[in-house]
């Protein structure tokens, strides 16, 4: 995981069940576990940019 990461506080990883292990890496768009290594990719929506 690249180091410009968010703790994304008060998640629980849907896989292993852990409160507070998911980090968010817009860089690379993606959403990952720390405990389980589970992870997704994310489109972040272009459009709301716009507004």
């Amino acid at each position: 995981m690249r180091d410009l990461a968010y703790l994304l506080d008060g998640l629980r990883c849907s896989a292993c069940l852990s409160d507070n292990t998911l980090w968010l890496d817009l860089a690379a768009g993606l959403v990952e576990c720390r405990e389980c290594g589970q992870g997704a990719l994310i489109d972040p929506d272009h459009d709301e940019e716009d507004l």
